[in-house]
């Protein structure tokens, strides 16, 4: 009698183990859900740190002219009244090489 009880709880335990390990709601599922929260907390950590970014961005620009001065020149490329404006070309690249051989040198 004592052997079938042992049996049988035996037979329980191996059987809410397989549950446990392999059901829907078991252990695979909560590490899989576990890596899902890592990587949303991860994303909303990095959207946390361009909020705070585009939130100074936004308060340089209420607060101060030099900012929007700043952004205006880079983006716009404006010039104040009484400034000279100098542009630099460069030469394309290929002139630059082709003229830097001397023409007697044999090679093609």
């Amino acid at each position: 009698m004592l052997r079938w009880v042992a049996l049988i709880l035996i037979a329980l335990l191996v059987a809410l183990q397989f549950k446990l390990w392999s059901d829907a709601g078991g252990m695979r599922e909560v590490d899989t859900l576990r890596a899902a929260v890592k990587k949303q907390t991860d994303e909303n950590q990095r959207l946390q740190q361009r909020n705070q970014a585009l939130a100074a961005d936004v308060t340089d620009l209420k607060s101060g002219e030099q900012a929007v001065e700043a952004r205006a020149r880079a983006e716009l490329g404006l010039v104040k009244p009484g400034e000279t404006f100098y542009q630099v070309v460069e030469g394309p690249a290929s002139a630059a090489s082709s003229t830097a051989a001397p023409a007697g040198s044999g090679t093609p």
